[in-house]
C-alpha cells in the first residue's frame, strides 16, 4: 500500500512538472506574439522520442485572421542545412560520395579544383555568400540547382579551400548539385524519399516560389530587426535551396530530430563523425558537417543544432544525443533573432531538465 501511494506521488508530481512547462512554454509564445515583434511562432520538444509540449501561438495570416497552429507549413532557413548534410552522408555511407576527393569527380565542369565534399560541408570551401542584400533577396528563378551554381561558381575564393571557416550559403547548393549527379535523381526527389517520407514527415517540401502551399504562413520581417512586424515579399529560394529552401512543421520537426537519434537516416558512427569539429579555428560554437556544435572543450558536440533566418523565418533546432531530447522553435517572421533565440534556449533547458 505504501509503496503505491509512493508510485501515485511520483506520478502526479511528474503530471504536474509536464503541466508546468506545458504552460510555461505556450505562455513564452503568447508573450512574444503580444510585443507583435513576431506574428506567428509555434515551438516544442521530446524526450525518448515521446512529444513533451508543443504549442503554437499567433497568426499565419494576421490581415484574414488565420491563426498560426501546430500544422501550419512555414520556412525553415538555415536548419535545412542539416537535412541536407546528413543527405551527403547516406551516400557517403553508399560508398558513392568520398569526402576528400575534389567536386570535379562528381562535377565535372566547376572550375575551384581544390575544393571537397568535406569541405563543402564545413563551410571550409572557401566559396563566398551573398554579394549583397539584393542577391539574398532575389526573386530570380533558377530552373536547377545545376544552373544556380552560374551565380557564383566563377567568383574568386575568399581563401584556399581547407584553410579557414566562412560560413556560406551557396556551399550547399553545390552539396545539392553533387546529391544529384550521384543518385541520378533530382535533389526534391531524393530528399522525399531518403529524408522527409523515412522520417514520415508529410508536411515538409521545396519552398517554390510563387506556388501556394495549404495553409501555408504568410511572410513577415522586422526592418533591421526593429519595430513591429510587417507582411514581407517572396523572395525566391532556387538558388539555395539545399541550404535553405524547405518549408515544414513543428511536428515534422521533432519527428527530423527523433529520427536522427534513433538512426533512423545514418549509422551512429556516420552522426559522430557529423559531430566533429570541422571547422578549424572557430572555436565559438564549432562546426562539424551540417551541425554547429554547442558546449566548451573537450564536449564540444554534446549539442548539436542550426539557427535559421529567412525572409519570413526565424528557427532553431537543437538535439542532445545523451538525453534523446529535440526541441524546436519555427516563427514566420525573419529578423527577430533576439525574441526567438530565448525561447530556444530556454526550451533546451526545460528538456535537459526532464
Amino acid at each position: 500500500m505504501k509503496k503505491n501511494i509512493i508510485l501515485l506521488i511520483m506520478l502526479l508530481v511528474s503530471v504536474f512538472v509536464i503541466s508546468q512547462n506545458k504552460n510555461q512554454v505556450s505562455t513564452l509564445l503568447e508573450e512574444v506574439v503580444a510585443k507583435k515583434t513576431v506574428v506567428g511562432v509555434a515551438a516544442g520538444y521530446s524526450i525518448n522520442g515521446k512529444t513533451i509540449q508543443q504549442s503554437a501561438a499567433g497568426y499565419a495570416n494576421k490581415k484574414a485572421g488565420v491563426k498560426f497552429t501546430l500544422d501550419t507549413p512555414v520556412r525553415m532557413g538555415s536548419i535545412a542545412k542539416p537535412m541536407t548534410a546528413i543527405a551527403v552522408m547516406q551516400l557517403v555511407e553508399l560508398d558513392l560520395i568520398n569526402l576528400d576527393v575534389p567536386i570535379q569527380t562528381y562535377i565535372p565542369d566547376y572550375p575551384k579544383t581544390q575544393i571537397t565534399t568535406r569541405h563543402l560541408l564545413s563551410h571550409t570551401s572557401g566559396i563566398p555568400g551573398y554579394k549583397d542584400g539584393n542577391e539574398s533577396n532575389t526573386t530570380i528563378s533558377y530552373p536547377s540547382l545545376y544552373d544556380a551554381l552560374d551565380l557564383f561558381k566563377n567568383r574568386n575564393l575568399l581563401f584556399e579551400p581547407g584553410t579557414q571557416y566562412s560560413y556560406t550559403t551557396y556551399g550547399y547548393t553545390v552539396l545539392g548539385v553533387i546529391i544529384e549527379k550521384v543518385s541520378g535523381i533530382t535533389f526534391e526527389e531524393y530528399m522525399q524519399k531518403n529524408i522527409w517520407d523515412k522520417a514520415k514527415m508529410t508536411k515538409t517540401g521545396v519552398d517554390k516560389f510563387g506556388v501556394k502551399v495549404n495553409n501555408k504562413s504568410e511572410l513577415y520581417n522586422r526592418n533591421n530587426g526593429k519595430g513591429k512586424a510587417k507582411i514581407a515579399k517572396e523572395n525566391n529560394l532556387s538558388n539555395r535551396i539545399p541550404a535553405g529552401g524547405f518549408y515544414t512543421t513543428i511536428e515534422d520537426m521533432i519527428k527530423f530530430g527523433n529520427s536522427i537519434l534513433n538512426n533512423t537516416f545514418i549509422k551512429e558512427s556516420t552522426l559522430e563523425l557529423m559531430r566533429q569539429h570541422h571547422s578549424l579555428e572557430k572555436e565559438n560554437n564549432a562546426y562539424g558537417f551540417g551541425w554547429f556544435l554547442y558546449g566548451k572543450k573537450p564536449k564540444e558536440g554534446t549539442i548539436i543544432g542550426h539557427p535559421g533566418a529567412q525572409i519570413g523565418s526565424t528557427s532553431f533546432l537543437f538535439i542532445v544525443p545523451s538525453k534523446k531530447a529535440v526541441s524546436v522553435v519555427l516563427a514566420n517572421t525573419s529578423r527577430a533573432q533576439s525574441d526567438v533565440d530565448p525561447i530556444a534556449n530556454k526550451l533546451l533547458n526545460m528538456s535537459l531538465m526532464n
